[in-house]
C-alpha cells in the first residue's frame, strides 16, 4: 500500500504533456481543481473524465500506474461517502439506522464526492509524473514571481514546495523498509483494537523522525557546500520559453474552462 502512493513520484518518459512548460501544467491543474468543484452533474464528471483520460493518454503514463495511486486514499474515499450518506438531508428515505437515516439524495451526492476526489487525486498527481523536480521549482518561482513586489519570497516557497514533494516517495519508501525491519523481528501492525495499532507505529515513526532529520540536515550540508543563497544572484541552464505548443495548451485549456461553464448553465 506505501509503494502504491503516486504523488510526488516523477515518471521519466518521453510525451507531448512532458515537453509542455511547466507554468502551463501548473495553471491547467491549478484550473481543472476548481472547475472539478464547478461541476454538478453526471454528465459534466463524464465529460471531464474523458478529457482526463486523453491527456493522460497523451502522457504516455500507464493508466494502471496511475490508478493504483487511489489504493492510499481508499479508506478516505469510504469515509467521505458514508459521512455524505447519513448526513444529507432528503425527502427520498432509503433506510434508518437507529438516529442515522439515508437518503437518495445523500447517495447521490456521496457518489459525486467519491468521483471528484478520485479525479483530483488522479489530475494532480498527473502533475508530479510528468514534470522534473527542477521545472516544477522554477515553474512555481515564475508563477509567484509578481507576489514579490509586495515582500512574497516567490523562490523559497517554490523550493519548499518542491523538495516536500520530491521528498515524499523517498519517505515512504523509508516507512516500507522501516516496517518490514520491524515485522522481521516479530512486530504485528495488523492485529487489535485502534489503541492497540495506534501503539505499534511507534516503532515506525520514531526511526522515520530520525531518518527524516537526517536526510534534512545532509540536504542543508550539500546546499551549503555549493554556496547556495536562495534567488540572489541566480542562474538557470536552461530558461523557461513559452513556445508554439504551450500556447495551443493555453487556448485548450480557455476552451476547457468555456465548456465547464455551460455545462454548468445547462445541466
Amino acid at each position: 500500500m506505501i509503494r502504491d502512493i503516486t504523488i510526488g513520484q516523477y515518471y521519466p518518459v518521453t510525451s507531448l504533456v512532458h515537453s509542455l512548460d511547466a507554468r502551463v501544467k501548473i495553471l491547467a491543474v491549478l484550473v481543472y481543481i476548481i472547475t472539478l468543484f464547478l461541476v454538478d452533474s453526471f454528465i459534466g464528471y463524464a465529460v471531464v473524465a474523458v478529457i482526463l483520460a486523453a491527456v493522460i493518454k497523451a502522457s504516455r503514463v500507464p493508466f494502471k500506474f496511475m490508478v493504483k495511486g487511489i489504493k492510499g486514499i481508499i479508506l478516505i474515499l469510504v469515509f467521505t461517502a458514508v459521512i455524505n450518506v447519513f448526513s444529507t438531508k432528503g425527502e427520498n428515505v432509503l433506510f434508518t439506522l437507529g438516529v442515522f437515516t439515508a437518503t437518495m439524495e445523500g447517495v447521490l451526492l456521496a457518489i459525486k464526492m467519491v468521483i471528484r476526489l478520485t479525479m483530483l487525486i488522479i489530475g494532480s498527481s498527473l502533475l508530479t509524473l510528468t514534470t522534473s523536480p527542477i521545472e516544477l521549482t522554477d515553474g512555481i518561482e515564475y508563477i509567484l514571481k509578481p507576489f514579490k513586489k509586495i515582500g512574497v519570497p516567490s523562490h523559497e516557497i517554490a523550493m519548499m514546495m518542491s523538495i516536500a514533494l520530491r521528498f515524499i516517495p523517498t519517505l515512504l519508501d523509508e516507512t516500507d523498509k522501516i516496517m518490514k525491519a520491524q515485522q522481521a523481528r516479530g512486530a504485528d501492525f495488523e492485529t487489535g483494537n485502534i489503541i492497540q495499532r495506534a501503539k505499534s507505529l511507534i516503532p515506525i515513526l520514531v526511526p522515520l523522525f530520525v531518518s527524516a532529520f537526517r536526510r534534512a540536515e545532509e540536504l542543508a550540508m550539500a546546499m551549503e557546500a555549493r554556496c547556495y543563497h536562495g534567488d540572489e544572484n541566480r542562474t538557470r541552464m536552461n530558461e523557461m520559453k513559452l513556445k508554439g505548443k504551450d500556447i495551443a495548451a493555453f487556448v485548450l485549456v480557455g476552451l476547457y474552462i468555456l465548456m465547464i461553464i455551460v455545462l454548468r448553465i445547462v445541466f
